[in-house]
Protein backbone atom coordinates (compact mmCIF):
# COMPACT_ATOMS: atom_id res chain seq x y z
CA UNK A 1 0.00 0.00 0.00
CA UNK A 2 3.17 2.29 0.96
CA UNK A 3 4.13 1.78 -2.70
CA UNK A 4 1.12 2.39 -3.98
CA UNK A 5 1.07 5.59 -1.86
CA UNK A 6 4.05 7.36 -3.29
CA UNK A 7 3.12 6.65 -6.76
CA UNK A 8 -0.34 8.34 -5.88
CA UNK A 9 1.43 11.61 -4.40
CA UNK A 10 4.21 11.64 -7.32
CA UNK A 11 1.72 11.88 -10.08
CA UNK A 12 -0.25 14.32 -7.62
CA UNK A 13 2.99 16.39 -6.90
CA UNK A 14 3.86 16.23 -11.18
CA UNK A 15 0.31 17.57 -12.01
CA UNK A 16 0.34 19.97 -9.23
CA UNK A 17 4.12 21.50 -10.90
CA UNK A 18 2.42 21.44 -14.44
CA UNK A 19 -0.71 23.58 -13.11
CA UNK A 20 1.03 25.98 -11.23
CA UNK A 21 3.89 26.59 -14.32
CA UNK A 22 0.70 27.36 -16.81
CA UNK A 23 -1.11 29.37 -14.06
CA UNK A 24 2.10 31.43 -13.60
CA UNK A 25 2.45 31.67 -17.17
CA UNK A 26 -1.40 32.66 -17.67
CA UNK A 27 -0.59 35.53 -15.02
CA UNK A 28 2.19 36.83 -17.05
CA UNK A 29 0.54 37.00 -20.13
CA UNK A 30 -2.43 38.38 -19.08
CA UNK A 31 -1.69 41.78 -19.20
CA UNK A 32 -0.78 41.34 -23.35
CA UNK A 33 -3.45 39.44 -23.87
CA UNK A 34 -5.98 42.03 -22.50
CA UNK A 35 -3.78 45.17 -24.09
CA UNK A 36 -3.94 43.48 -27.16
CA UNK A 37 -7.40 43.40 -27.07
CA UNK A 38 -7.81 47.05 -26.57
CA UNK A 39 -7.46 50.22 -28.50
CA UNK A 40 -5.41 53.46 -27.62
CA UNK A 41 -6.63 56.95 -27.64
CA UNK A 42 -4.47 60.16 -28.09
CA UNK A 43 -6.15 63.04 -26.97
CA UNK A 44 -3.61 65.81 -27.44
CA UNK A 45 -2.39 66.14 -30.38
CA UNK A 46 -2.42 68.83 -33.04
CA UNK A 47 -2.22 69.67 -36.48
CA UNK A 48 -1.21 72.87 -38.64
CA UNK A 49 -3.78 75.01 -40.15
CA UNK A 50 -2.89 77.49 -42.85
CA UNK A 51 -6.73 78.41 -42.92
CA UNK A 52 -7.26 79.05 -40.08
CA UNK A 53 -4.15 80.28 -39.08
CA UNK A 54 -3.29 78.30 -36.58
CA UNK A 55 -2.14 74.50 -35.14
CA UNK A 56 -5.56 72.57 -34.28
CA UNK A 57 -6.19 69.88 -31.43
CA UNK A 58 -7.50 66.55 -32.05
CA UNK A 59 -7.91 63.17 -30.60
CA UNK A 60 -7.80 59.93 -32.51
CA UNK A 61 -8.42 56.40 -31.25
CA UNK A 62 -6.98 53.80 -33.15
CA UNK A 63 -8.92 49.80 -32.62
CA UNK A 64 -7.39 47.33 -30.82
CA UNK A 65 -5.48 45.78 -33.85
CA UNK A 66 -4.15 48.94 -35.70
CA UNK A 67 -0.33 48.79 -34.01
CA UNK A 68 -0.13 44.62 -34.87
CA UNK A 69 -1.90 44.90 -38.75
CA UNK A 70 -1.13 46.64 -42.16
CA UNK A 71 -4.50 47.05 -43.06
CA UNK A 72 -6.30 50.27 -43.49
CA UNK A 73 -9.35 51.29 -41.59
CA UNK A 74 -12.89 53.13 -42.87
CA UNK A 75 -12.88 56.69 -40.31
CA UNK A 76 -15.67 58.12 -38.22
CA UNK A 77 -15.52 61.71 -37.78
CA UNK A 78 -16.83 63.06 -34.21
CA UNK A 79 -18.24 66.08 -33.32
CA UNK A 80 -18.69 67.84 -29.31
CA UNK A 81 -20.48 70.30 -27.73
CA UNK A 82 -20.54 73.87 -27.59
CA UNK A 83 -19.08 73.92 -23.87
CA UNK A 84 -16.25 71.16 -24.39
CA UNK A 85 -13.02 70.22 -26.68
CA UNK A 86 -11.48 67.52 -28.54
CA UNK A 87 -11.27 65.54 -24.95
CA UNK A 88 -14.89 65.29 -24.06
CA UNK A 89 -15.89 62.63 -25.92
CA UNK A 90 -12.54 60.87 -24.45
CA UNK A 91 -13.07 61.81 -20.66
CA UNK A 92 -17.15 61.83 -20.60
CA UNK A 93 -18.22 60.33 -23.75
CA UNK A 94 -15.83 57.12 -22.91
CA UNK A 95 -15.29 56.64 -26.63
CA UNK A 96 -12.39 53.84 -25.51
CA UNK A 97 -14.67 51.61 -23.83
CA UNK A 98 -17.73 51.97 -26.31
CA UNK A 99 -15.75 51.40 -29.36
CA UNK A 100 -13.33 48.43 -27.64
CA UNK A 101 -16.76 47.07 -26.64
CA UNK A 102 -18.70 47.50 -29.83
CA UNK A 103 -15.96 45.51 -31.76
CA UNK A 104 -15.20 43.26 -29.67
CA UNK A 105 -18.74 42.23 -29.48
CA UNK A 106 -19.08 42.55 -33.10
CA UNK A 107 -21.50 44.83 -33.23
CA UNK A 108 -19.06 47.20 -34.90
CA UNK A 109 -16.29 46.99 -37.31
CA UNK A 110 -12.62 48.12 -36.61
CA UNK A 111 -12.30 51.77 -37.59
CA UNK A 112 -10.39 55.23 -36.40
CA UNK A 113 -12.17 57.62 -34.82
CA UNK A 114 -10.94 61.19 -35.12
CA UNK A 115 -12.75 63.48 -32.58
CA UNK A 116 -12.37 67.31 -33.55
CA UNK A 117 -11.59 70.30 -31.75
CA UNK A 118 -14.09 73.07 -32.16
CA UNK A 119 -13.54 75.04 -29.34
CA UNK A 120 -9.62 77.04 -29.92
CA UNK A 121 -10.08 80.73 -30.18
CA UNK A 122 -13.87 80.97 -31.93
CA UNK A 123 -16.54 78.46 -31.33
CA UNK A 124 -17.84 76.35 -33.90
CA UNK A 125 -17.52 73.56 -36.82
CA UNK A 126 -18.70 75.76 -39.66
CA UNK A 127 -17.23 78.74 -41.58
CA UNK A 128 -18.31 82.21 -40.02
CA UNK A 129 -20.82 84.31 -41.68
CA UNK A 130 -18.22 86.91 -41.27
CA UNK A 131 -15.72 84.81 -43.01
CA UNK A 132 -12.78 85.17 -40.93
CA UNK A 133 -13.40 81.59 -39.19
CA UNK A 134 -13.36 78.84 -42.19
CA UNK A 135 -13.27 75.43 -39.93
CA UNK A 136 -15.80 73.86 -42.65
CA UNK A 137 -13.24 74.90 -45.17
CA UNK A 138 -10.27 73.79 -42.71
CA UNK A 139 -11.87 70.46 -42.26
CA UNK A 140 -12.68 68.91 -45.44
CA UNK A 141 -9.61 70.67 -47.39
CA UNK A 142 -7.08 70.07 -44.86
CA UNK A 143 -8.37 68.05 -41.87
CA UNK A 144 -9.37 65.04 -43.96
CA UNK A 145 -6.34 65.21 -46.40
CA UNK A 146 -3.98 65.20 -43.82
CA UNK A 147 -5.58 62.30 -41.19
CA UNK A 148 -6.01 60.21 -45.00
CA UNK A 149 -2.15 60.72 -45.12
CA UNK A 150 -0.85 60.35 -41.60
CA UNK A 151 -3.01 57.23 -40.72
CA UNK A 152 -4.18 54.16 -42.28
CA UNK A 153 -7.50 55.38 -43.33
CA UNK A 154 -9.57 53.91 -46.53
CA UNK A 155 -10.44 56.99 -48.84
CA UNK A 156 -13.85 56.37 -50.41
CA UNK A 157 -17.01 57.67 -49.85
CA UNK A 158 -18.29 54.23 -48.43
CA UNK A 159 -15.88 54.26 -45.67
CA UNK A 160 -16.12 58.03 -43.95
CA UNK A 161 -18.77 58.89 -41.26
CA UNK A 162 -19.76 61.93 -39.34
CA UNK A 163 -21.28 62.26 -36.01
CA UNK A 164 -21.66 64.33 -32.84
CA UNK A 165 -23.67 66.00 -30.12
CA UNK A 166 -25.41 69.02 -29.83
CA UNK A 167 -23.33 71.93 -31.58
CA UNK A 168 -21.72 69.02 -33.02
CA UNK A 169 -24.88 67.53 -33.98
CA UNK A 170 -25.77 70.73 -36.31
CA UNK A 171 -22.19 70.61 -37.32
CA UNK A 172 -23.29 67.00 -38.84
CA UNK A 173 -26.37 68.17 -40.04
CA UNK A 174 -24.40 70.51 -42.41
CA UNK A 175 -21.23 68.87 -43.15
CA UNK A 176 -23.69 66.00 -44.83
CA UNK A 177 -25.63 68.45 -46.23
CA UNK A 178 -22.94 70.32 -48.01
CA UNK A 179 -20.89 67.46 -48.99
CA UNK A 180 -23.29 64.45 -49.28
CA UNK A 181 -20.46 62.75 -51.31
CA UNK A 182 -18.02 62.61 -48.74
CA UNK A 183 -19.87 60.64 -46.37
CA UNK A 184 -21.83 57.20 -46.56
CA UNK A 185 -22.99 58.20 -42.96
CA UNK A 186 -24.03 61.02 -40.67
CA UNK A 187 -25.61 60.75 -37.12
CA UNK A 188 -26.59 64.06 -35.75
CA UNK A 189 -27.10 63.52 -31.96
CA UNK A 190 -29.33 66.04 -29.55
CA UNK A 191 -28.67 67.99 -33.25
CA UNK A 192 -28.79 72.08 -32.77
CA UNK A 193 -30.06 73.26 -35.80
CA UNK A 194 -29.66 76.58 -35.51
CA UNK A 195 -32.60 79.21 -36.39
CA UNK A 196 -35.46 77.84 -37.68
CA UNK A 197 -37.03 80.81 -39.91
CA UNK A 198 -35.04 83.55 -41.71
CA UNK A 199 -36.18 86.17 -39.14
CA UNK A 200 -35.21 84.07 -36.38
CA UNK A 201 -31.83 84.26 -38.56
CA UNK A 202 -31.62 87.88 -38.86
CA UNK A 203 -31.90 88.30 -35.24
CA UNK A 204 -29.31 85.91 -34.11
CA UNK A 205 -26.74 87.37 -36.62
CA UNK A 206 -26.79 90.89 -35.95
CA UNK A 207 -26.50 90.36 -32.23
CA UNK A 208 -22.82 90.52 -33.13
CA UNK A 209 -22.91 92.14 -36.67
CA UNK A 210 -25.54 95.46 -36.30
CA UNK A 211 -23.98 96.75 -39.59
CA UNK A 212 -24.16 93.83 -41.73
CA UNK A 213 -26.29 93.60 -44.93
CA UNK A 214 -29.28 92.12 -44.76
CA UNK A 215 -28.56 90.54 -48.12
CA UNK A 216 -25.20 89.06 -46.43
CA UNK A 217 -27.80 87.38 -43.59
CA UNK A 218 -30.11 85.89 -46.27
CA UNK A 219 -27.69 84.06 -48.11
CA UNK A 220 -25.65 82.83 -45.03
CA UNK A 221 -28.97 81.44 -43.87
CA UNK A 222 -30.03 79.81 -47.04
CA UNK A 223 -26.49 78.17 -47.26
CA UNK A 224 -26.34 77.16 -43.43
CA UNK A 225 -30.01 76.21 -42.22
CA UNK A 226 -30.71 72.55 -42.29
CA UNK A 227 -34.35 73.34 -43.04
CA UNK A 228 -33.20 75.04 -46.10
CA UNK A 229 -30.64 72.48 -46.86
CA UNK A 230 -33.18 69.68 -47.06
CA UNK A 231 -36.15 71.47 -48.72
CA UNK A 232 -33.62 72.59 -51.43
CA UNK A 233 -31.38 69.40 -51.78
CA UNK A 234 -31.04 68.08 -55.34
CA UNK A 235 -32.81 64.82 -56.22
CA UNK A 236 -29.23 63.05 -57.18
CA UNK A 237 -28.27 63.85 -53.86
CA UNK A 238 -30.87 62.52 -50.96
CA UNK A 239 -29.99 58.90 -50.86
CA UNK A 240 -26.02 59.27 -50.99
CA UNK A 241 -26.12 59.41 -47.19
CA UNK A 242 -27.47 57.19 -44.61
CA UNK A 243 -29.22 59.32 -41.77
CA UNK A 244 -29.46 57.91 -38.37
CA UNK A 245 -30.96 61.22 -36.19
CA UNK A 246 -31.87 60.73 -32.34
CA UNK A 247 -32.68 62.97 -29.30
CA UNK A 248 -33.78 62.58 -26.11
CA UNK A 249 -37.56 62.61 -25.26
CA UNK A 250 -36.08 65.49 -22.26
CA UNK A 251 -34.07 67.23 -24.90
CA UNK A 252 -34.87 70.79 -25.29
CA UNK A 253 -33.46 70.62 -28.36
CA UNK A 254 -35.86 67.94 -29.66
CA UNK A 255 -37.88 70.20 -31.33
CA UNK A 256 -35.22 70.73 -34.22
CA UNK A 257 -34.35 67.61 -34.87
CA UNK A 258 -38.43 66.80 -35.37
CA UNK A 259 -38.35 69.37 -37.64
CA UNK A 260 -35.43 67.80 -39.64
CA UNK A 261 -36.99 64.60 -39.53
CA UNK A 262 -40.26 66.10 -40.86
CA UNK A 263 -38.60 68.30 -43.29
CA UNK A 264 -36.42 65.25 -44.73
CA UNK A 265 -39.58 63.12 -44.90
CA UNK A 266 -41.57 65.80 -47.17
CA UNK A 267 -38.24 66.14 -49.74
CA UNK A 268 -37.87 61.85 -49.38
CA UNK A 269 -34.77 61.46 -48.08
CA UNK A 270 -34.54 58.24 -46.19
CA UNK A 271 -33.03 58.35 -43.05
CA UNK A 272 -33.73 56.88 -39.82
CA UNK A 273 -35.32 59.09 -36.87
CA UNK A 274 -35.19 58.37 -32.67
CA UNK A 275 -36.84 60.04 -29.56
CA UNK A 276 -34.92 57.81 -27.11
CA UNK A 277 -35.53 58.36 -23.56
CA UNK A 278 -33.44 60.59 -22.02
CA UNK A 279 -31.93 64.32 -21.64
CA UNK A 280 -28.89 66.41 -23.21
CA UNK A 281 -26.26 64.90 -21.30
CA UNK A 282 -23.81 62.44 -21.37
CA UNK A 283 -25.94 59.42 -20.29
CA UNK A 284 -27.68 59.70 -23.89
CA UNK A 285 -25.14 60.29 -25.30
CA UNK A 286 -22.83 57.99 -24.84
CA UNK A 287 -25.81 55.00 -25.31
CA UNK A 288 -25.90 57.15 -28.51
CA UNK A 289 -22.16 56.26 -29.23
CA UNK A 290 -23.09 52.53 -29.28
CA UNK A 291 -26.14 52.83 -31.82
CA UNK A 292 -23.91 55.02 -33.91
CA UNK A 293 -20.84 52.95 -34.62
CA UNK A 294 -23.51 49.95 -35.55
CA UNK A 295 -24.64 52.53 -38.07
CA UNK A 296 -22.17 53.37 -39.40
CA UNK A 297 -20.42 49.54 -39.88
CA UNK A 298 -23.30 48.63 -41.75
CA UNK A 299 -22.03 50.93 -44.23
CA UNK A 300 -18.78 50.23 -43.77
CA UNK A 301 -19.37 46.58 -44.68
CA UNK A 302 -21.49 47.44 -47.63
CA UNK A 303 -20.58 46.38 -50.95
Amino acid sequence: MSNISQLFDIIINHTMKKFLIVAFALLLVQPFIASAQMGRVFDHLTMPSKILNSNRNYAVYLPPDYETSDRTYPVLYLLHGSLDDQTGWVQFGEVTHIADKAIAEGTATPMIIVILDGNGGHRGFVNDIKGDWNFEDFFFKEMIPFIEKKYRAKTEQKYRAVSGLSMGGGATFIYALHYPEMFSSACPLSGDIGPVTLEDARKSYSRGNPNMADSTMVNYYKSHSVLSMIENMPEAKKKLVRWYITVGDQDNLSEGSALAHIAMRKANIPHEFRIESGGHNWVFWRASLAKVLDFVSEAFHQP
